[in-house]
């Protein structure tokens, strides 16, 4: 389980670096850890879009994935930009842990492609379910772990909290923790959906 937790932390740091890019900021490092942690550095961009994007952002994804499971070109699609994403995250000074992690992960993801495009269908549907389903589930863990049973400085929520006094780190959590179960909610809800209509 500990490489999905780690990509899983890829996840959320690259939470931080599509909000830092869509509010054209730079990123100068994407770092994932062995111990289930990392950072994202950059410079510019709207820190109040790009703080709480690590932890919504995994739960977006997780959410993004799982609905995507429900088709078999979408899940296709999505496991091609997974492994995109992988790939750019690439070019922004990685540790060596994130480059073993991401080639290891391009590598599972592009074989399920291929299995399921020539061998089995559907194969792919079922790994794309997975990775939604666990980083969703990953994400909403990490925030009731580190932001709302205990307070940990330079967490997100602290960054949060300097932004905005009156919000302390565990409401903070508690605000992303609510943001992640909707998004977790509404994924189920369109994946049975769009399951139930084919």
């Amino acid at each position: 389980m500990k490489p999905m937790k780690l990509i899983a932390v890829f996840v959320h740091e690259m939470g931080h670096a599509t909000a830092c890019w869509l509010t054209c900021g730079s990123v100068k490092g994407i770092e994932v850890y062995g111990n289930e942690g990392g950072v994202t550095k950059y410079v510019g961009g709207w820190r109040w879009f790009i703080i709480p994007a690590g932890y919504v952002g995994g739960s977006f994804w997780g959410g993004f994935f799982t609905v995507m499971s429900g088709n078999r070109w979408a899940s296709l699609a999505s496991a091609c930009l997974f492994c995109a994403g992988m790939a750019v995250s690439m070019f922004f000074s990685p540790n060596k842990t994130m480059v073993f992690l991401n080639l290891g992960f391009i590598i599972l993801t592009v074989g399920f492609i291929l299995i399921d495009q020539f061998l089995l269908d559907p194969f792919l549907q079922f790994l794309t379910l997975f990775y939604g389903v666990f980083i969703g589930s990953f994400s909403i863990f990490d925030i009731y772990d580190d932001l709302i049973t205990r307070t940990v400085e330079g967490s997100d929520a602290h960054a949060c909290h300097k932004l905005i006094p009156c919000c302390l780190p565990r409401c903070v959590g508690v605000q992303f923790m609510v943001v992640a179960l909707a998004f977790q909610a509404g994924a189920l809800y369109l994946a049975l959906v769009w399951m139930g209509s084919v």
